[in-house]
């Protein structure tokens, strides 16, 4: 990877690569910012379920289709900058992914053509930068043993928590909060009694060492 990264025209192709991705979306956030609809009239009365009908709800929202705008214009800026280009990738990726699955749920003709070619990109992007980012996701390193054991019963309880919250709900469409939260309370409850309990026992080590 290292060796394809030092190749001068692959390093001016994704730099204009982010030029494209960012710049279309600073172009496409200032008429929301602005406060104004993509078309020109109003799609009030389009059929329920319409890409139009779709459009129009959004921009009737008000604040929310500004704040659309804002969040496209910032993953543009920081994608364009270059200096930022790795935090522009990570903001601009769930963005586009929202776009794209939108282009292929409505009726947008072959739009989602350009847009998955965006999200393509996107992603090359992620991998470009991966070495750098590759730390988000807490992989093994040359950590102690110590650390790792910690880490370990964080991901466990972490695992606990989204498959008993995401069986629950699932099973569930009329749920007691009061039962979700008690549970989650517990198995948050238990992992930090284990924690202080190895706390306990280190010092007992280091004490008897």
């Amino acid at each position: 990877m290292n060796r394809i990264k030092s190749v001068f025209f692959i390093q001016i192709f994704v730099i204009y690569v982010r030029y494209l991705i960012g710049g279309a979306f600073v172009f496409a956030s200032l008429i929301k910012i602005k406060g104004n609809r993509f078309t020109t009239f109003s799609h009030e009365n389009a059929p329920m379920g319409s890409t139009m009908h779709f459009f129009e709800t959004l921009y009737q929202t008000g604040l929310y289709w500004q704040f659309i705008g804002w969040c496209q214009l910032l993953a543009g800026f920081l994608l364009m900058t270059q200096r930022f280009s790795k935090l522009g990738a990570l903001v601009n990726f769930p963005i586009l992914l929202n776009v794209f699955v939108i282009t292929i749920s409505m009726e947008f003709g072959f739009t989602y053509v350009i847009t998955g070619l965006m999200l393509l990109a996107n992603l090359g992007l992620l991998v470009w930068h991966w070495e750098e980012l590759k730390s988000l996701v807490n992989l093994p390193s040359q950590a102690s043993q110590v650390l790792e054991e910690r880490q370990k019963l964080w991901e466990f309880t972490g695992l606990v928590l989204f498959s008993f919250t995401a069986v629950y709900r699932f099973l569930h469409d009329f749920y007691n909060p009061f039962f979700w939260f008690g549970t989650c309370f517990l198995v948050g409850f238990v992992a930090f009694a284990i924690r202080l309990i190895q706390i306990k026992r280190g010092k007992s080590r280091h004490q008897l060492g």
